[in-house]
């Protein structure tokens, strides 16, 4: 499984998809864990997203790795890990592993810039988060050596929370700083991302969307992933 997930790692930052859409994992069924993996994949989904939540950096406990593992087992597409936890470079090598890409924050207690190189030391890409309440310069020092840049919609930590629109500020900020820098992150939104707000984060320079609730418990979540995508 290392040797797929390295080589899933080496083409993740340029996806064959301008615009990615990865299913968050958060809101499928966890009794039914395989078989919402091989949905989300059979659907269309590009990469599939995994919220880590330790009950302390968010107040909310998800998975552990694990849990990441046994998706790694099935999955064929690439594990988009997004670290919420406090300390991710404590728990980092347990994840790297399987994982191809790892999202650590920027208000973790760790030395960002040093977790950051070990996380593409262990043949991952690096990507960096930050809270609603985070203004957009805590990540500016940071952007000449992450793969991709996660901007949350909503507070972390529960899923199905609306959009929060405010926050497209930060993601037009993150989509002129990539072009006056000549870098190539990719720009990925997280929380309430619908049919409807995907467009409006399309529309200032996200082109990587993590969709829970709106496609897991849509009717056909085929027919949603499409649906988004011609809309992105």
């Amino acid at each position: 499984m290392r040797v797929a997930t390295q080589e899933a790692a080496q083409d993740f930052p340029m996806s064959t998809h301008p615009s990615v859409i990865a299913p968050s994992v958060l809101a499928c069924d966890f009794g039914r864990l395989h078989e919402e993996v091989r949905r989300a994949e059979a659907a269309g989904g590009d990469w599939l997203h995994l919220d880590v939540m330790d009950g302390h950096f968010v107040d909310n406990i998800s998975f552990g790795p694990a849990f990441v593992d046994a998706i790694a087992r099935v999955a064929s597409v690439p594990l988009d890990v997004h670290l919420m936890i406090e300390r991710p470079d404590r728990y980092l090598a347990r994840f790297a592993k399987t994982a191809a890409n790892i999202t650590i924050h920027v208000e973790a207690q760790c030395d960002v810039a040093a977790t950051l190189a070990a996380i593409r030391a262990a043949g991952g890409t690096a990507g960096i988060s930050l809270r609603p309440a985070t203004p957009f310069a805590a990540v500016e020092p940071f952007l000449d050596q992450i793969d991709l840049l996660l901007v949350m919609t909503v507070v972390p930590g529960f899923g199905g929370q609306p959009f929060m629109p405010e926050m497209m500020e930060k993601v037009k900020a993150a989509a002129e700083a990539r072009s006056q820098r000549g870098l190539g992150y990719r720009i990925e939104v997280d929380g309430g991302i619908t049919l409807k707000t995907a467009p409006i984060a399309a529309q200032h320079g996200a082109d990587t969307f993590v969709a829970g609730t709106s496609v897991f418990a849509a009717p056909d979540m085929a027919a949603a992933i499409r649906e988004m995508r011609t809309l992105i």
